[in-house]
């Protein structure tokens, strides 16, 4: 696929959810050869570009939602049932980074098939003007995020579809209890807050009274960041981003076991 065969779709990278599927090796007879490649919508349908009758496309299309649920690359394999058996493998196993699906079609080729998902970047919103919020909007678009920095007083924007938001509390003494509660107005997959535990149960106390639904508050993390023994804003900022990552990797797990 070519970026103006994507774009002509109404698509654009970095903003919407796609794939692109390739075939990169077949047996046998089948009506697709090695380089096709199609582009995949993210129900799974396809777009454009052809990879085969539908002996295959009912595991290209589970491939696919795989692919988008765990924000991973797949590598599928469909065979004839004796292919399988010789190889001592059943349709629905995971051996060696394959996924291995059975062709029923008369023919009795086989496909192999990589699918490349490509997903909306997630958003990080950071509150504060500290040296930690400064360095965090510095290093967090290194690592794949969409980054920007939010005010305190001010409703966030309506989220963007298909992306996940993730909020990082850095006021550091500036307004922490007005980016609290602007920031937990919404559900979002992770907030934190750049402080001590301490503080934030002083703060909890106060947010409890504002009304603020204590599960939300309760899953704030506080302090923010995996425990690296951060000393300066850089190095927080860089254990803030090892959390992030951490908590967005974990997701796509979840989110796959449960798909």
């Amino acid at each position: 696929m070519t970026p103006k065969q994507i774009m002509d779709h109404g698509l654009n990278e970095g903003e919407d959810c796609f794939a692109i599927a390739t075939i990169v090796r077949t047996a046998g007879t089948t009506s697709a050869k090695p380089g096709a490649k199609a582009l995949m919508r993210e129900d799974g349908t396809i777009l454009e570009g052809w990879l085969g009758g539908g002996c295959v496309r009912g595991a290209i299309k589970d491939a696919t939602l795989r692919a988008y649920a765990t924000g991973q690359p797949q590598l599928i394999s469909v065979a004839p049932q004796e292919d399988l058996t010789e190889k001592g493998v059943r349709a629905g196993d995971d051996i060696g980074g394959v996924h291995f699906a059975r062709n029923g079609c008369p023919s009795k080729g086989t496909i192999d098939i990589f699918i490349e998902p490509y997903l909306p970047a997630p958003d990080l919103l950071v509150f504060g003007e500290s040296p930690v919020a400064e360095k965090l909007i510095e290093l967090a678009p290194q690592f794949g995020w969409a980054v920007a920095a939010v005010s305190v007083d001010a409703p966030l924007n309506a989220r963007t579809p298909n992306r996940a938001r993730y909020l990082v509390i850095a006021t550091q003494g500036q307004d922490d209890l007005a980016a609290l509660n602007t920031g937990l107005a919404d559900p979002t997959e992770y907030v934190a807050f750049v402080g001590s535990s301490k503080k934030f149960a002083s703060l909890s106390k106060k947010l409890i009274t504002a009304g603020i639904d204590p599960s939300l508050i309760a899953a704030v993390r506080a302090p923010a960041g995996l425990n690296i023994g951060a000393v300066t804003p850089a190095e927080i900022a860089l254990s803030i981003l090892a959390e992030l990552t951490k908590v967005k990797r974990d997701l796509f797990v979840k989110v796959a076991r449960n798909g």
